[in-house]
């Protein structure tokens, strides 16, 4: 009996390592963090002159700055940003806020498809009668304890980093009333998107482009002023349907150099080949998918 309680503590034990460790990563990385690495980075909000912003409109993005950022430095920090981001779109009729893929530390050139997406998207804005800006909303910052965050923040659906985002969006609708929001995310970028637009299903202003979302992630809501794009017209996304052996497949045929000009491109991570996750304008299944969704909710009359 002894023995037998003995083998059972020692199995008690070593499962509960793993739980202590990952609760332990938890109150580590608990806190938004980095206030000064992430959030808007592009364009450079800090070096917005805001002589001219309302001293109601600093106060409110002090108290706002209070709900996510670590001490009071960092609120400072977040602070001057929501105040560079409303001077930033007072002149303009939309927003994009762009969210990258992989670990989200990417800023908009070294994502070179989305890059020309929101060119699309600025581009079809303006036809439309419409002034606008790309924010790249930049999640992760450098570092390993900012990766780890990154890591422990996805394994529970962002909770601090969706109140982050959704924090500096809803400071601009309250105070910008004619503003509207499109908050754009690409692969993993579209789990945080998509679970903001859960917490803003009440904001009609807002709306949300997304591309190639994971396929362990189900979308949290549907609603008409979100789009879903999970081919590029010329296949199924293999990454989102979940096709792992075509995704292992792809990436032996590269190894070996076999890869035709006529296959269906796309990668994980630059290094696992995925056919089907590669997203550009020039691809009919985004340019003709973004074209209609614009058209519908920003045309003439919407």
């Amino acid at each position: 009996m002894a023995k037998k309680l003995g083998s059972l503590g020692i199995a008690a034990a070593l499962l509960c390592i793993p739980l202590l460790l990952m609760i332990g990563l938890t109150l580590i990385t608990n806190g938004v963090g980095m206030a000064h690495e992430i959030g808007i980075q592009e364009p450079p909000l800090d070096a917005i002159d805001a002589s001219t912003v309302p001293q109601t409109v600093r106060d409110d993005a002090q108290k706002a700055a209070q709900t996510i950022a670590d001490d009071q430095q960092h609120a400072d920090q977040l602070a001057e940003q929501l105040v560079g981001s409303y001077v930033e779109a007072s002149n303009k009729d939309v927003v994009i806020i762009f969210n990258s893929g992989g670990m989200g530390w990417n800023l908009t050139s070294d994502t070179p498809g989305w890059a020309t997406i929101l060119d699309g998207i600025t581009a079809q804005l303006t036809e439309l009668g419409y002034k606008s800006v790309v924010m790249n909303y930049r999640r992760t910052g450098g570092g390993f304890m900012s990766s780890l965050n990154e890591i422990v923040e996805a394994l529970r659906l962002y909770p601090n980093k969706v109140k982050d985002l959704v924090v500096r969006i809803e400071f601009l609708t309250n105070h910008l009333p004619n503003l509207k929001i499109i908050v754009a995310g690409e692969s993993t970028g579209t789990i945080i998107t998509d679970e903001a637009m859960a917490r803003l299903k009440n904001s009609p202003r807002v709306y949300s482009i997304q591309t190639g979302m994971p396929f362990w992630h189900k979308p949290s809501t549907s609603d008409s002023r979100i789009l879903l794009v999970n081919s590029n017209g010329l296949g199924d996304d293999t990454f989102s349907y979940g096709d792992v052996p075509a995704m292992l497949w792809a990436t032996v045929k590269g190894w070996f150099g076999l890869i035709k000009e006529s296959d269906n491109p796309g990668n994980i991570l630059k290094w696992l080949r995925a056919p089907g996750h590669d997203y550009s304008w020039q691809y009919p299944g985004v340019y003709d998918s973004i074209v209609d969704f614009l058209q519908r909710n920003f045309g003439r009359g919407q």
